[in-house]
């Protein structure tokens, strides 16, 4: 699933591990990326990755457990463009981070979030403000592609 060319963009790559994709992100033009992983070696590993790459004044490098750290993550959430989520297979992580990021006034309408979960994992179509816009399978892996739906007008009362 190509997300094509991201310049000037603000990316959060959650469950970042290596950090291999938000990397890549900053390979395609993003302007800056937070990473966020709650394990010490995985956080590890992609300073020196960012350090080895001259990408660090363009990133931050986050020691949040997942779903609960993200209220730490509130500005850069709702300044980003783009969130990737790879949280670990076979329990409801997927579903979990899915759902918080759904939550109204975390992201801003527009906001596109790639999930890559198992194909045991099961989420939903809509999570909140979240609507499943593509689904791409991989064998056992599924790579879903969410976006933030446009804000309700003022005294709708919609949500």
């Amino acid at each position: 699933m190509s997300l094509g060319d991201l310049a000037g963009q603000r990316v959060v790559d959650l469950y970042a591990g290596s950090g291999a994709m938000g990397i890549e992100a900053l390979s395609r033009g993003a302007d800056f990326v937070d990473f966020v992983d709650s394990g010490r070696g995985a956080r590890e590993a992609t300073e020196h990755n960012l350090d080895a790459l001259g990408l660090r004044e363009r990133a931050k490098v986050w020691p949040l457990t997942l779903p609960r750290g993200l209220s730490r993550l509130a500005e850069a959430l709702a300044g980003a463009q783009l969130v990737l989520a790879d949280p670990p297979y076979g329990g409801a992580e997927a579903r979990g981070i899915l759902e918080a990021l759904g939550e109204p006034g975390v992201l801003a309408p527009g906001t596109r979030v790639v999930l890559e979960r198992h194909q045991k994992d099961a989420v939903p179509g809509e999570a909140g403000t979240l609507a499943l816009v593509r689904e791409r399978r991989y064998g056992e892996t599924v790579v879903n592609l969410y976006e933030v739906g446009p804000a309700s007008p003022p005294g709708t009362g919609l949500p």
